[in-house]
């Protein structure tokens, strides 16, 4: 059992900068991802479509014989984890928004929160800001593009240069000095993030920029660890799926990753 693989997925290439960060953590271990691009993006679907393809998902990782199941979604994790976790026999580790580090490191009391409608709506979104957040200001935005920028793999056109600036440059306006990630294809346009905010944050300081890869990857090696599930034989394979348009994604997949990357149709018709 500990040579089987562990699933990742997302609405689409966004959940790549997830599996990025397993693969430094965990080497040995076989990776399956599946980008649901067809449905990207998640945060614009209703619940119950949302919920047959988190379904369908899992039950593609099942038949693979997966050990564990990573949601790299912060949406998916807001209105899925916990029914993924109640139908199906495997660890199933979920994102989580980063505002408790983010009310850390705050200087000014001031937090950007760039998410999608589902995880700013969301009760877990909204439990994180009261434990932790309650004395901070937290400025939030759905980032209506950011998606769908990630998923042409245009990170650094004027077109994306803009798009970001909508977004930041307000929150830059009212003195944010940490800036949350709240969804795993926002950290692909990280480096336009601080292009736009340099030297503009209090006291000319840097923005930070918080999201969760490691934080997850630790979660699923300790995860893995407790039970005996950690493969210490040399990876075998990583495999990869996509509900979109499989040339597209072999370009997008091969750029984020920096590697050559051939990708598999996996089913995106089934809502089953």
């Amino acid at each position: 059992m500990s040579n089987a693989p562990i699933g990742v997925f997302d609405s689409g290439v966004g959940g790549l900068s997830i599996l990025k960060s397993i693969r430094e953590h965990l080497p040995n271990e076989n990776l399956l991802y599946v980008a649901d691009s067809a449905y990207a993006p998640y945060g614009r679907l209703p619940k119950d479509i949302l919920h047959k393809r988190c379904t369908h998902i899992a039950n593609f990782f099942v038949e693979q014989g997966a050990k564990a199941m990573v949601i790299a979604c912060n949406t998916a994790t807001a209105v899925m984890a916990e029914w993924l976790r109640s139908e199906f026999d495997i660890p199933i580790i979920a994102m989580e928004p980063a505002i408790k580090p983010a009310a850390h490191a705050t200087r000014t009391g001031k937090i950007g929160v760039f998410a999608t409608n589902h995880t700013l709506k969301s009760d877990r979104y909204k439990k994180l800001l009261t434990e932790y957040a309650k004395d901070k200001k937290v400025f939030e935005s759905a980032c209506d593009g950011f998606v769908e920028q990630v998923e042409t793999g245009d990170l650094s056109s004027v077109k994306a240069f803009q798009l970001v600036e909508k977004y930041l440059q307000p929150m830059i306006d009212e003195h944010i000095d940490v800036l949350v990630l709240g969804c795993t294809h926002y950290p692909f346009l990280a480096p336009l993030m601080r292009q736009i905010s340099s030297q503009q944050v209090a006291g000319n300081q840097e923005l930070q920029i918080i999201h969760t890869a490691d934080a997850v990857s630790l979660h699923l090696t300790r995860v893995l660890a407790e039970n005996n599930l950690l493969n210490f034989k040399d990876q075998q394979f990583s495999r990869f799926y996509t509900s979109g348009d499989i040339d597209n994604s072999s370009k997008v997949f091969s750029q984020l990753l920096e590697e050559k990357v051939e990708v598999l149709p996996f089913n995106g018709s089934s809502t089953q």
